[in-house]
């Protein structure tokens, strides 16, 4: 199972960076049709003598466009919010999992030592049944 080694410092800056930027696109989403439709309007048209059209051959191009890219716009930036999520949750998660692991560990740490195991322990260790420590330090056998 691959370890994991995630900087949390780092990741939070460039979650800022990247949350910077996707306000701005949602900025620009947000005015993407008015722009638009301004484009189109300022394309001009093409006439002859008569009354213009109201709109022309790039502005009706545009509004096409406009129309066929609307979703895409909405995906990437629902996809982008998706993403930002799903990083914060993941660093939390791996914080939880440090908490969790250290809070094992310390509970383990403090728990009393059960003294007729560490004695049956090194009776076992001494192979003589007469309980001389057998050669361990501080009367302790490795668990």
């Amino acid at each position: 199972m691959p370890g994991w080694d995630i900087d949390v410092g780092g990741v939070q800056g460039v979650l800022t960076q990247v949350g910077e930027v996707a306000g701005k696109l949602e900025k620009q989403a947000a005015t993407y049709s008015e722009n638009m439709e301004s484009a189109a309007a300022s394309a001009g048209t093409i006439a002859g003598g008569g009354e213009a059209p109201a709109m022309g051959l790039v502005g009706a191009a545009l509004a096409e466009f406009a129309t066929k890219t609307q979703d895409d716009l909405m995906f990437v930036g629902a996809r982008a919010g998706k993403s930002l999520t799903g990083a914060v949750e993941a660093v939390k998660a791996y914080n939880q999992g440090d908490f969790d692991m250290a809070a094992a560990a310390q509970r383990e740490a403090l728990k009393a030592p059960d003294l007729a195991a560490l004695k049956a322990q090194a009776k076992n260790a001494s192979g003589d049944g007469g309980g001389g420590g057998g050669g361990e330090h501080g009367g302790q056998a490795p668990a």
